[in-house]
């Protein structure tokens, strides 16, 4: 038995893809969720930013909270702007 949902999406212009319904589910990718997007060999893997990670790292040697903050907020305001632009 298969693990994973199968579907099919069609690129729109600028890259624009919808995930269907059932995707999101399985994933439980919500609105207003960012995603991380990597690319391996010809495969895209999204996967959701875990922000509580980035933050749990500061205290393991990894940077001041303060740190991670300023990056988290410097990140949302790149995030933003992409958002807007397209």
């Amino acid at each position: 038995m298969l693990n994973f949902v199968l579907d099919t999406v069609k690129v729109y212009k600028k890259g624009i893809i919808v995930l269907p319904k059932s995707i999101r589910e399985k994933a439980g990718i919500r609105e207003g969720m960012i995603l991380v997007v990597r690319v391996k060999g010809k495969e895209i893997i999204l996967s959701p930013l875990d922000l509580w990670w980035r933050v749990w790292g500061c205290c393991k040697g990894k940077g001041s909270a303060e740190d991670v903050e300023r990056e988290l907020d410097e990140d949302e305001k790149i995030w933003e702007k992409r958002r807007f632009r397209e």
